[in-house]
């Protein structure tokens, strides 16, 4: 009998949280571009630093993308552009985000018209197109 052994590093040898913060708000640029239109490099900087935090509760890459945008419309209501999302992101904190993801995903999937499906394709393009073009400065996303 052969045994086989899978290792999953991230978190263990290499923390990947920072590139694929960055690689989610990349793709939320490209998926969203007016809601970021005008969006300051401190805003950008808080966001990243909230992904930090909740990271937790994604399961799946395309996740990340979802919650920078949730995090961009809880820290500027101004650019939302749903109505019942008001009262999902009116309000909510990033412990509101840990406690109730599971809850939130779903509505806000149904609300923004999003598909899964496209998601993780844009998610993974716009990550492999990072590493690709720009090697060093994506390794370097990852501590």
């Amino acid at each position: 009998m052969v045994e086989l052994y899978a290792l999953d590093f991230d978190g263990i040898i290499c923390d990947s949280c920072g590139e694929s913060s960055l690689s989610a708000l990349k793709a939320a640029k490209v998926r969203w571009p007016g809601l970021f239109d005008g969006v300051d490099s401190a805003t950008e900087d808080w966001i990243i630093d909230q992904m930090h935090t909740v990271r937790p509760v994604v399961e799946t890459g395309y996740e990340n993308v979802l919650l920078v945008r949730l995090l961009l419309e809880s820290r500027i209501p101004s650019v939302r552009k749903s109505s019942c999302l008001c009262k999902v992101a009116e309000g909510l904190t990033v412990e509101g985000i840990l406690e109730n993801w599971s809850k939130l995903k779903p509505v806000i999937m149904e609300e923004w018209g999003e598909d899964r499906d496209a998601l993780v394709d844009l998610f993974g393009k716009v990550r492999d197109e990072w590493l690709e073009k720009d090697f060093a400065t994506w390794i370097g996303a990852n501590r």
